[in-house]
C-alpha cells in the first residue's frame, strides 16, 4: 500500500471510530452537552483532542463488552472524584443517572471516595455530584415540562 493509501485508510478508520464513539458519548452524557462541547471546543488547537477523546474513550473503552453502562459510570465518577476533576464529574454524574445509577448509588460511591480518598476531597465530591443531581432533576422535569421541583 502506498503512503496515500495507508493514510487514506486510517482517515476511514478513525472516522468510523469518530463515529461509533460520538454516538456512545451521545448515549452517555446526552445530545445537549456533547452538543455544546463540540461547539465550543472546535478550535484547530482543541478539536484534535476531543476527536481522540471520542476515538479512545467513547468508542475504546464505553463500547466494551463487560460491563453495563452503568457501572462503567460508577467506576469514571469515582475515577474523577479522586482526582478532583470537578467539571467532569459534574458531567458524568449526570451521565451515572441517565444510565440507571441511583443518586443512593452514587451517594455510597462518594461515601468510598471520602473514605479512601479523603475528607476534603471526599466533601468536595459530595458537593459537585448534588448540584449535578440537581441539575439533573430540573433537565428531566423541563424535558416532561413539569417545571421545578420534580424528582428524578
Amino acid at each position: 500500500m502506498s503512503d496515500a493509501a495507508d493514510q487514506q485508510a486510517r482517515e476511514a478508520a478513525e472516522k468510523t471510530l469518530f463515529d461509533l464513539g460520538i454516538k456512545q458519548r451521545r448515549t452517555v452524557l446526552g445530545d445537549k452537552y456533547v452538543d455544546n462541547q463540540l461547539a465550543t471546543r472546535k478550535s484547530e488547537f482543541s478539536r484534535p483532542a476531543q476527536e481522540y477523546i471520542t476515538r479512545s474513550a467513547w468508542e475504546g473503552l464505553w463500547s466494551r463488552p463487560g460491563l453495563e453502562l452503568k457501572y462503567r459510570s460508577l467506576v469514571v465518577i469515582t475515577i474523577l472524584a479522586i482526582g478532583g476533576h470537578k467539571a467532569e464529574l459534574a458531567a458524568h454524574t449526570r451521565g451515572a443517572l441517565r444510565n440507571g445509577l441511583t443518586e443512593e448509588n452514587i451517594r455510597e460511591a462518594m461515601m468510598h471516595v471520602t473514605g479512601y480518598g479523603g475528607f476534603p476531597k471526599g466533601l468536595e465530591a459530595f458537593r459537585v455530584c448534588e448540584e449535578a443531581i440537581e441539575a439533573y432533576r430540573a433537565e428531566v422535569a423541563a424535558e416532561k415540562g413539569e417545571g421545578e421541583g420534580s424528582s428524578a
